[in-house]
């Protein structure tokens, strides 16, 4: 077929099975929408943001479990994606980010809206192009759907002239994609698996170390299927949770600077740890020299940089989670004993009993670990979560009760305040059986408010619940903690009226001051059918419990904290 640039990008995303598309318009990206416009292949939703369009794109894939896709403009329109390139490339998640760019022989002479995006991107994307000749432009497309998807799943940026977008060209869309340069290895060595199998046969003390990883490759089911077969405890990091189900005997809840005691005192006593698709975060890791310091590192991931980059590794392997998961548990049932790891187990257990995550509750004022509770219990895994970034996130990563994978979408590696109202869109239109729910602060909600617009607009009933300190609460924290309660620019009592604020922009607002009014006002909002905000006042000074400070050690954890 003959056709234009721009058409071909709209014909490669139908091909690739693309059902919903997140963008902005621009002038170096004109030609593309003129052609948006005729198409039937795919919905476009016009946020009122660049950074929420590829937010939205991000939540779609995490939900979705497949390519989310983004249009922005060229110059402060693709500067404005950066973020949202960012927060997908520090979590894995596969997004492919299509932007304008000034024509060809525009390109270095600081025309309009001119911005270096292939320069700009190329520290924050898993690949890029600047397309230069129409007739690449098929090829290039179905490589960067190819490349996202594959291997450790990333964003990919390609960058379009304006002029490329309305040249005519050879419309040739590969079936297939082979690169020199880019080979994913899917299977693990049998050798260093038969390793694998006898260093946990030999081991008195064992854990698994769940990570993003699991989720990027599926592998929730052999891998809920392996704990069971061999009684190994297991610990998650934030972007896995989920990967079993909260109420697992054997799962001893989230690690790291705010996981539960029983997590990780299991790491730090551990003889043996199965990395299985994680990174060796250092909100997970603290202080590096006394990480796991008596234990042997088995470490599984597709990605072979990962291997190594922070803690040395005693046996690698290579290869996609579900796929090396799946060739260990036959080999297992001989050599592993369930019964070997029982003392392990209890011992933990008993931890899990000393120091369990809590709070104490009040009937005078919500405490924000109540709300979170009370929605699981309301909602359970009729929800998708997603959240923002700070002392909410945490909250919820620590007390809503996960049964099922992708159900929790949070930006973990980047932390990027303003993430979960525009992720939440995304969610709601992969998975529209489900309800939507974004935790937030009364932050965080601020920082892509106008999104409010686009949910009321397309139609997406987001139930949006802030959880409302009047204060950037994660930063109040560490200033109480250890800078002798010097509140620097962290105090919010100068808010909006949020409920104004949501019926002002064509949604549903409520203002909860007691228990009893958010359980009225969370029913309304699944009810109405239209976006919500539900301003929930709770303890400003609340905190999140337990803590490593910053560099120190999984084993030396802040339990309480008193005034």
């Amino acid at each position: 077929m003959q056709l234009s640039g721009a058409q071909m990008v709209i014909e490669a995303l139908g091909r690739e099975g693309i059902k919903t598309v997140f963008g902005y318009p621009g002038g170096a990206i004109m030609n593309v929408y003129d052609e948006v416009y005729k198409q039937n292949y795919f919905e476009h939703i016009l946020t009122r943001h660049e950074q929420a369009a590829v937010h939205a794109a991000d939540g779609y894939a995490r939900a979705k479990g497949d390519v989310g896709v983004a249009f922005v403009t060229s110059g402060p329109g693709f500067t404005n994606a950066v973020t949202g390139l960012a927060t997908a490339y520090m979590d894995s998640v596969p997004i492919v980010v299509i932007s304008g760019q000034v024509p060809i022989t525009m390109i270095g002479t600081d025309a309009f809206q001119e911005i270096d995006a292939v320069g700009i991107s190329r520290s924050c994307v898993k690949h890029n192009y600047l397309v230069k000749d129409v007739n690449e432009l098929p090829k290039i497309l179905k490589e960067a759907f190819y490349i996202a998807r594959t291997g450790r799943p990333g964003p990919v940026h390609i960058d379009i002239p304006k002029d490329v977008t309305a040249q005519i060209g050879e419309f040739v869309y590969p079936k297939s994609i082979k690169l020199k340069t880019y080979k994913p290895n899917y299977n693990g060595n049998p050798r260093q698996i038969k390793k694998a199998i006898e260093l946990i046969a030999e081991s008195k003390r064992p854990v698994l170390y769940l990570g993003g990883g699991v989720m990027s490759s599926s592998a929730t089911k052999p891998v809920r299927e392996f704990v069971q077969l061999t009684g190994i405890p297991a610990v998650e990091t934030l972007m896995a949770r989920g990967s079993l189900r909260y109420d697992d005997e054997y799962l001893f809840g989230m690690l790291g600077m705010h996981g539960s005691y029983a997590a990780n005192m299991a790491m730090s006593e551990a003889d043996l740890m199965i990395a299985v698709g994680a990174r060796f975060d250092d909100r997970v890791t603290g202080k590096l020299s006394e990480f796991a310091k008596h234990a042997k590192i088995i470490h599984i991931d597709i990605d072979p940089s990962s291997i190594g980059k922070i803690v040395d590794v005693d046996l690698p392997i290579v290869g996609d989670i579900k796929n090396v998961i799946k060739d260990m548990m036959p080999r297992m049932k001989d050599k592993v004993k369930k019964e070997n790891f029982a003392p392990w187990v209890e011992l933990l257990k008993r931890y899990d009993e000393i120091h369990p995550l809590r709070f104490e509750d009040s009937d005078e004022v919500i405490k924000p670990q109540w709300v979170i509770k009370r929605v699981g219990e309301t909602l359970g895994d009729k929800a998708i979560i997603t959240t923002d970034v700070g002392q909410h996130q945490m909250w919820t990563a620590q007390f809503y009760p996960f049964t099922n994978p992708r159900q929790f979408i949070t930006s973990g590696g980047l932390g990027t305040m303003g993430f979960g109202l525009p992720a939440a869109m995304g969610v709601k239109k992969a998975k529209e059986e489900k309800i939507s729910i974004n935790f937030s602060g009364d932050g965080s909600i601020l920082m892509n408010i106008q999104e409010l617009m686009t949910a009321v607009e397309s139609k997406i009933p987001v139930i949006n619940i802030i959880l409302n300190n009047n204060f950037l609460g994660m930063v109040r924290q560490w200033q109480t903690f250890f800078y002798d309660k010097r509140y620097a620019s962290t105090d919010l009592s100068m808010q909006p009226d949020f409920v104004k604020l949501a019926e002002s922009f064509g949604g549903v607002g409520f203002r909860c001051t007691t228990k009893e009014e958010f359980g009225e006002a969370l029913e309304k909002a699944i009810q109405s059918g239209k976006v919500a905000l539900l301003d929930v006042v709770v303890d400003r000074l609340e905190n999140v419990l337990p803590m490593v400070p910053s560099g120190g050690t999984l084993y030396n954890m802040m339990l309480d904290f008193k005034e």
